[in-house]
């Protein structure tokens, strides 16, 4: 028979085939450990890039938040808490289209001035390098008129506080509205130990 002439051949080809086969799985369950490590590898980094992306828009968006505080931070520092020289113009001028848009009109006006202390824990008080200005005036008109005053004065965007209010009436039934307005004006140049941070 053929096969026992071609034994040696078949033998050798038969190792072959075996330690072929021998090889494909164990190459195949070795390259299939390596291609499952791999892949989660690959997952591991996807997450990993999408929790730093995450990190990031977070990042961006407080930062863009801080920006924003800083901001307003500073237009409350450099316009509605700006200093008297700079803003005390714009004040009476508003205070005084206000009472025009009433239909009112103050004859006088009187000011008054006083530094403005914080309050410490012991009771001390500490200068904070600001000034407070009162600005007095009287106007006569209807109740509707005196009305529509305070609440203009009060939606001004102005820093405005109405401290006192005196209303009187007279017979031919006009009121007497008598307003005391206040507001706080940061210092020219800081005194020594306050603070310039805005923040």
């Amino acid at each position: 028979m053929i096969w026992r002439e071609k034994r040696n051949l078949l033998i050798i080809l038969g190792i072959l085939l075996l330690g072929n086969v021998m090889f494909f799985f164990t190459y195949r369950v070795q390259y299939q450990s390596r291609l499952d490590d791999l892949d989660a590898r690959l997952a591991a980094a996807e997450k990993s890039f999408d929790d730093a992306r995450t990190a990031r828009l977070t990042a961006e968006r407080k930062l863009q938040g801080y920006r924003k505080v800083e901001t307003d931070v500073a237009t409350v520092y450099d316009q509605h808490w700006s200093t008297q020289s700079k803003r005390f113009t714009a004040l009476i001028a508003e205070v005084k289209r206000l009472a025009l848009a009433s239909s009112l009109n103050p004859l006088a006006y009187s000011f008054d001035k006083e530094e403005v202390k914080g309050t410490q824990q012991l009771g001390r008080g500490e200068d904070i390098g600001a000034t407070e200005v009162g600005m007095g005036f009287t106007v006569q008109g209807s109740y509707q008129q005196a009305r529509r005053l305070i609440n203009l004065l009060e939606l001004s965007r102005q820093f405005v506080i109405i401290d006192k209010i005196a209303l009187s009436s007279a017979a031919d039934q006009k009121l007497t509205l008598t307003l005391h307005i206040k507001t706080l004006f940061r210092d020219e140049t800081p005194r020594r130990g306050t603070t310039t941070n805005r923040l």
